[in-house]
């Protein structure tokens, strides 16, 4: 039983086309609705004006029940129904108040008859019926995994079982040409896109080419709310009434500035969208209108939350997550099964996870999915976890000596003690608390999201290091890493101070090879984006940065320059350029290595260093001092 595979929907002058792909023949079966009409919806009943706009549109008119999303009680509304599904849009901005003009009249129809793309059917007299095959074991496999959710949350697992469902059919071997794609695409990519639109409902083609998850998510959260009746709110209608301010971030400790020896990274899985999920945080239960949730506060906030119904934001999302940790995630790993239904279940989880760390971005700036008390409860309810598991680490005679939005850096904890505090956060914050790096030897310098690790197999893990940012230089690029080379093997204290003798050699040796002019004069460059059109710039300033020094010089000789293009230049000894000192050249135009400014070059070495290794006590030489002479 292949059945047929739905890949696309479109508007033609007869209804809606529905078209098909049947593997068994590869070929294409279009199926057309002729009845069904687009509409949006307005309240009811209708005004005067109201009236009259629909008799200038020509459309006819039904009364509706939908479900108020906030009040969870039932609407009369009034369905306006037109001929022209180009007009709806345009048509809907007509009315003083109006709902569902901006879902794309072939989406509509799709969640309206609750099809799927990507999703195997028969054709019932022209009627689409769905073909699910999942087998027998894996169902059980499922059911039992989540039993306990069945029990406690059947909310939730209703959706769960539905993405499992939808992400478990087969993928047709379907040439590419018949999806509109003209670049050749392989087995994981194929899936990729299948996976994609089947759990977010939206054409194969759309699900290849749209790179918006904004895009994934309003469709997921409108397929979701047109099944359950609920009428989609507006986007004035999410925000209630809320002015657009800035939102408080995620928590972040000073951290423990030093090195040290056997660090455990602790980071909770998916933090946000669990916080969704075990503290129901969606759009219409912030900030019910019940008065006995009032007293559920948000921690730090005004907010509360509502105890007495399930938000609807909290199920999509603990679905979608509890899918990937639970399910796809343990069987990547899982070496008991086939490589490709490993590698599947991998690319699956990785496509989850991109729309998982999206989903609190789009409350805060996305038109039609920002509400911003929702994204401040998020990152409160954040700030709170992180916070309560510190307490908890130093309660349980932990040390915490880091801690970043959803990790914690405990310095040399028992196994025992890691336990301790990830059953404790569970118990107590709903939230799985888990292990991610064990380092053998960290440093934490002052700067917070920064940090250098070697983990136990010898792997560096360097954060936020400026050293080893994108625009630095490829020679303190390769100074840094062969530092951090040398420190791969350190487990303990005594291999420390024998590997710090080497780092401070192998610097000197770096710097020395510089001052002789042994170093590329490429690895010297600098490469910077302009923010700024260098047209606006020009040698009467009384400052100009060194990137548009650069610009003006390679404008002097004919090159195009514009904002956003990305330029090299290397740092010169100062020289009069048009009566004005400038300290970088373009470097096609460095003739000669007495150009380049060395010392400087050893003073952007030794800061970019310092960050690093001055936690762990290692120092290097300190650059000459600029003199009067290397301005003249």
């Amino acid at each position: 039983m292949s059945g047929l595979y739905l890949l696309d929907a479109e508007v033609d002058s007869k209804g809606i086309r529905l078209y098909f792909y049947d593997p068994e023949e590869s070929r294409i079966v279009d199926v057309v609705d002729t009845e069904y009409k687009p509409y949006f919806l307005v309240p009811h009943p209708l005004s005067p004006d109201d009236e009259k706009v629909v008799v200038d549109l020509g459309a006819r008119t039904e009364n509706a029940q939908k479900i108020d999303l906030f009040g969870a009680n039932l609407k009369t509304v009034t369905r306006v129904i037109l001929e022209n599904p180009a007009e709806v849009a345009k048509a809907s901005e007509r009315f003083k108040e109006s709902w569902e003009g901006e879902v794309p009249y072939t989406l509509g129809y799709v969640y309206d008859h609750d099809l799927n793309f990507g999703i195997p059917y028969s054709l019932e007299e022209g009627k689409p019926k769905p073909l699910y095959e999942v087998s027998i074991d894996l169902k059980r496999k499922f059911e039992e995994k989540f039993s306990d959710v069945k029990a406690a949350d059947p909310s939730k697992y209703e959706l769960l079982e539905r993405f499992f469902t939808l992400s478990s059919q087969k993928i047709p071997e379907i040439p590419l040409e018949r999806l509109g794609v003209t670049t050749e695409l392989d087995e994981r990519e194929l899936y990729l896109m299948f996976t994609l639109s089947r759990i977010v409902n939206l054409p194969l083609p759309i699900a290849h080419y749209n790179r918006k998850v904004s895009t994934w998510i309003r469709s997921i959260l409108h397929a979701y709310m047109r099944k359950k009746n609920i009428l989609i709110p507006t986007s004035s209608e999410l925000r209630r009434g809320e002015t657009i301010r800035g939102v408080q971030g995620a928590l972040t400790f000073q951290p423990r500035s030093g090195m040290y020896f056997n660090t455990v990274v602790l980071d909770f899985e998916s933090l946000y969208p669990s916080l969704i999920d075990a503290y129901n945080l969606s759009y219409e239960t912030v900030n019910c209108e019940h008065p006995g949730c009032i007293n559920n506060r948000v921690p730090g906030l005004d907010h509360h939350v509502c105890t007495l119904r399930r938000g609807f934001y909290s199920i999509l999302i603990g679905a979608l997550k509890d899918l990937r940790i639970h399910w796809f995630k343990p069987f990547s790993r899982d070496s008991s099964i086939p490589v490709e239904e490993r590698r599947s279940a991998e690319t699956a989880s990785s496509l989850l996870k991109l729309i998982l760390v999206s989903c609190y971005g789009v409350t805060v700036r996305i038109h039609g999915l920002a509400q911003l008390a929702l994204a401040e409860s998020i990152t409160a309810y954040g700030r709170y976890a992180l916070q309560e598991s510190w307490n908890s680490a130093l309660n349980a005679g932990l040390s915490p000596i880091y801690g970043d939005t959803d990790s914690l850096f405990l310095d040399n904890p028992g196994d025992e003690q890691i336990n301790r505090l990830i059953h404790d956060v569970k118990k107590r914050l709903r939230l799985d608390l888990a292990v991610e790096k064990r380092y053998s030897l960290c440093v934490l310098p002052r700067a917070m999201k920064a940090y250098f690790g070697i983990q136990r197999d010898g792997t560096p893990d360097i954060k936020g290091v400026v050293a080893i940012k994108s625009n630095s230089p490829l020679f303190i690029q390769k100074v840094f890493n062969s530092c951090v080379k040398e420190l791969r093997e350190v487990k303990n204290p005594a291999e420390f101070e024998a590997a710090k003798g080497r780092i401070r050699r192998g610097v000197q040796k770096s710097i020395d090879d510089l001052r002789i002019g042994r170093i590329p004069l490429e690895d010297l460059e600098y490469t910077v984006k302009l923010h700024f059109d260098p047209s606006e710039k020009t040698v009467d300033e009384e400052m100009i940065h060194q990137p548009y020094q650069c610009a003006i010089q390679l404008v002097a000789t004919g090159r195009q320059v514009r904002r956003g293009d990305t330029i090299s230049f290397i740092k010169v000894k100062p020289f009069a350029y048009k009566g004005r000192p400038f300290t970088v050249k373009p470097t096609s135009l460095v003739r000669s290595f007495n150009e380049v400014n060395m010392e400087d070059y050893v003073r952007n070495l030794q800061t970019a260093l310092d960050q690093t290794f001055k936690p762990m006590s290692i120092t290097f030489e300190k650059g000459r001092a600029a003199t009067l002479v290397d301005f003249l």
